[in-house]
Formats: C-alpha cells, sequence, structure tokens
C-alpha cells in the first residue's frame, strides 16, 4: 500500500495520463495539435479552470 498521498496522486495523474494515448494514439495526436494551434491566452484560461476545479475537488475530498 502507498502511505504518502503525494505519491499515490502522482501515479493516479500517470495512469489517467496514459490512457488516451494507449486506447486511441491517433485520436491523441490530433487533440495534441489542435492545442498546439490554441492562443496562449485560451491555453491559459484552460489550464486555470482545471486547477480551480481540482483544488475545488480536492478540498471537497479532505472535508
Amino acid at each position: 500500500m502507498i502511505d504518502h498521498p503525494v505519491i499515490a496522486a502522482i501515479a493516479l495523474v500517470m495512469i489517467f495520463e496514459g490512457i488516451m494515448p494507449f486506447l486511441a494514439p491517433q485520436a491523441w495526436k490530433d487533440m495534441l495539435q489542435q492545442i498546439a494551434q490554441m492562443e496562449n491566452k485560451h491555453l491559459r484560461l484552460f489550464g486555470a479552470v482545471l486547477m480551480v476545479i481540482g483544488a475545488l475537488i480536492f478540498n471537497y475530498i479532505q472535508s
């Protein structure tokens, strides 16, 4: 059993990040090409939204 929650969280992120390239590599490559063509301000907004949602979920599971 993993004793440190940060290591467990990193392991879960790695699992989830690996699902798409494993199951649908061409769709994953297409998605990366679309992301590469996005403007920086849209990528920053997307990243900020993901961080806020992640923080809210983290806060929810900690309470």
